[in-house]
């Protein structure tokens, strides 16, 4: 039996963690997952097709149990961690247990954003983020005639708007930017992806602020800074996350916005390394499944002897949400001497922009046919010269020649 490998987290990032230690280390370490839902890991991209009905709980699950066991992969679910002693390497479970380590690994994701507005605590507001917060949507869509309100005009809201009306709830999307997803779209793919988002059921407000949460004993309505009130019984904030650092804060470790690491994933102290959205690296801390998978290959890496290095990911973006295809990745503001590609259709709703500079690929955005989303991002990513792609460079991946 190896040393002992603790984990705290049980989500995507420590589930990708794990596999990848499996292939690389396995009987290295004894591991042991501690996470405080009371579920096995599961795919968190996949619950606004849980909320809409078309799939249940169970199928967004990463890996039955045996698969698990079958890696030699002890599973504390369901109890939280309540703090970490470095001095005697050992954490303490909420339940009372001590759980002693060589090695920890801090995978505990991020909080999300609740907005400070008046009325925030009323019953009938919740968040968009887990299992938990999907069954407690799911209760409230059974009630018939139930009005909804999602703020946030991001991936996790565009994601609970389009679970909240596949479930046959009247909704609303309120957001205060003039565009869905401004940051990863620009305004023609941005209109694009509106269009396709009010198609199945969803209003949209956009430039809309929010004022504060009306309602008497309960949610009632989202008032608006514009003297507006959209009615609703039940309230979503899906604003976006913020990283979760509190175990690393109060065991003393240094924590920016997120937990810091260095190259080699490893925090302040060398015994324990964080990744996925509670990191911090280089100043940047990513919300993304792409990023915590690549840096969950790093470390594996690391904890089988390698000296591999984390030097941080190229942003790329995936909306699939009710048959709607969004693709971005780095740079889609372009300007600055940046040359562009653009390839539209409108009527068929298929939209393609690409920036180049200094020769190479540095941003694409997709909608309607994303399947060239990988190639585009591995050439960002290599910085490929795309001089001898340049002519077919718009419609995707090369086909090889006829024999």
């Amino acid at each position: 039996m190896g040393a002992p490998l603790l984990i705290i987290g049980n989500g995507m990032a420590a589930a990708k963690l794990c596999e990848e230690l499996s292939t690389r280390a396995l009987g290295r370490h004894a591991v042991c997952v501690i996470g405080a839902e009371p579920h096995l890991a599961y795919n968190r991209v996949l619950l606004s097709e849980v909320l809409a009905g078309r799939m249940g709980a169970e199928e967004a699950q990463m890996r039955p149990a045996r698969w698990w066991r079958d890696r030699g992969v002890t599973l504390q679910y369901g109890t939280a961690v309540a703090a970490i002693d470095r001095a005697a390497r050992a954490v303490a479970l909420a339940d009372g247990r001590r759980l002693p380590y060589a090695q920890l690994v801090l995978a505990t994701g991020s909080h999300p954003i609740r907005l400070p507005l008046p009325g925030m605590d009323l019953p009938g507001v919740h968040a968009f983020r887990d299992l938990a917060d999907v069954t407690a949507l799911l209760a409230a869509a059974r009630i018939a005639g139930t009005r909804a309100v999602v703020i946030g005009g991001g991936l996790l809201g565009l994601e609970a708007a389009a679970g909240l009306a596949g479930a046959g709830v009247d909704t609303t999307l309120v957001h205060l930017m003039d565009r869905l997803m401004e940051r990863q779209l620009d305004a023609p793919a941005a209109a694009l992806l509106r269009q396709a988002v009010e198609a199945r059921g969803v209003k949209v407000e956009l430039s809309a602020f929010s004022a504060a949460v009306g309602g008497d004993g309960r949610v009632e309505g989202l008032k608006l800074k514009d003297g507006r009130t959209l009615p609703a019984d039940l309230l979503v904030v899906a604003c976006g996350v913020a990283p979760n650092g509190d175990l690393a804060r109060a065991a003393g470790l240094e924590v920016g916005r997120g937990v810091k690491v260095d190259d080699r994933l490893a925090t302040s102290d060398p015994a324990i390394f964080a990744i996925g959205e509670c990191c911090e690296h280089r100043g940047v801390t990513y919300g993304l499944v792409a990023p915590a998978y690549e840096q969950a290959a790093v470390l594996a890496r690391r904890l089988a002897g390698e000296d591999a290095r984390y030097e941080g990911s190229v942003v790329s973006t995936n909306l699939k949400v009710s048959g709607v295809h969004v693709f971005s990745a780095g740079d889609v503001i372009g300007g600055d001497g940046a040359e562009e590609i653009v390839l539209a259709d409108r009527r068929l709703g298929l939209y393609r922009r690409l920036v180049i500079r200094d020769g190479v690929l540095a941003g694409a955005v997709l909608f309607g046919d994303t399947a060239d989303g990988k190639y585009y991002l591995q050439l960002i990513t290599d910085r490929t010269p795309i001089g001898p792609l340049r002519a077919e460079l718009a419609f995707g991946r090369p086909m090889p020649a006829a024999a």
